[in-house]
């Protein structure tokens, strides 16, 4: 199978897209192998730091695929993940929380230049100050905007859909191991499910099966989309990367932690591999994974 669409790479067979050392000769390589593993396009997806490195780094990607034809073909575009999310203990997962902001147009709109169009997706929290605001200046951009790293209450969400809200970033996940036992963010982003395009890592380790067979049997088949949320790891295997300045352990099950063993920080699992285990794991017939993998995931590129 092939012509997949990923919406969230953190980076590649030893490329991190969130390094300040990266360069067009590594972006080409993750391209390549990317394209080697059937992805036909994919979001380099910057995640939350201090605004001038989120900005450099938004820059860089851009500027490559101006430069590149070969890396226009496969980079649609830019997934900017912060830093208007949650700051709080497990719904900050591997962002590091003394760079999450309250959301304001003149900080979104840095991140958004420095992308000189190339900016696609937002994931923002809908509860931080100001992120009604701010999805709104972004909707009229053309900006997918979802949420996600995020513990808004039914009420922020459903005004955060009347702003343009359309996706919620790899439910789940970006929340703590332990909340409350109905109303916790899943439940709650489950029961829009019929309003929101929603993303889910397939790796088995973010989402134990059991759990995510559960969950995709609750969103409708037009809104499920899958992406991988890689690492540099994806596409080598075990061992130690780097991801925007943290150090990350995969392990022999291709789970990647974060220092402390306590979380995870972004996947080990390529689309293919996801795409197999969803068959293997969850009788997930091609129909729908081509559908989940390539089909919704282009129609939310296509809304922006």
């Amino acid at each position: 199978m092939s012509g997949f669409v990923d919406l969230q790479v953190n980076g590649y067979y030893g490329v991190d897209f969130n390094s300040d050392d990266l360069t067009d000769e590594a972006i080409l390589t993750a391209c390549r192998q990317m394209r080697n593993d059937g992805v036909t396009a994919c979001l380099p997806t910057i995640i939350t730091d201090q605004i001038d490195a989120m900005v450099r780094r938004i820059r860089r990607v851009a500027d490559a695929a101006e430069s590149h034809a070969e890396i226009a073909e496969i980079v649609a575009g830019i997934h900017v993940e912060g830093p208007f999310i949650s700051p709080e203990p497990g719904f900050v997962g591997a962002h590091p929380a003394d760079c999450v902001r309250d959301a304001t147009i003149e900080l979104a709109e840095r991140l958004v230049e420095a992308g000189r169009g190339r900016v696609r997706l937002v994931t923002l929290a809908p509860e931080v100050h100001g992120s009604v605001e701010v999805t709104r200046w972004l909707c009229d951009r053309s900006i997918v905007v979802a949420a996600g790293h995020s513990d808004a209450s039914i009420a922020q969400l459903r005004q955060a859909i009347d702003a343009g809200l359309s996706m919620f970033t790899h439910l789940g996940n970006g929340c703590p191991g332990q909340m409350h036992r109905h109303d916790n963010i899943v439940q709650r982003v489950l029961s829009l499910s019929e309003h929101l395009k929603i993303s889910f890592i397939a790796d088995g380790h973010h989402v134990p099966w059991f759990a995510l067979g559960n969950y995709l049997k609750c969103v409708p088949e037009q809104n499920i989309v899958i992406v991988t949320d890689a690492i540099g790891a994806a596409g080598l295997g075990p061992g130690f990367y780097r991801l925007a300045g943290q150090m990350v352990e995969v392990d022999q099950h291709l789970a990647a932690w974060a220092e402390g063993h306590q979380h995870f920080a972004g996947c080990a699992t390529t689309m293919p591999q996801m795409a197999e285990m969803l068959a293997s794991r969850l009788e997930i017939d091609a129909e729908r994974i081509d559908r989940w993998t390539r089909i919704n995931p282009m129609q939310v590129l296509e809304g922006a």
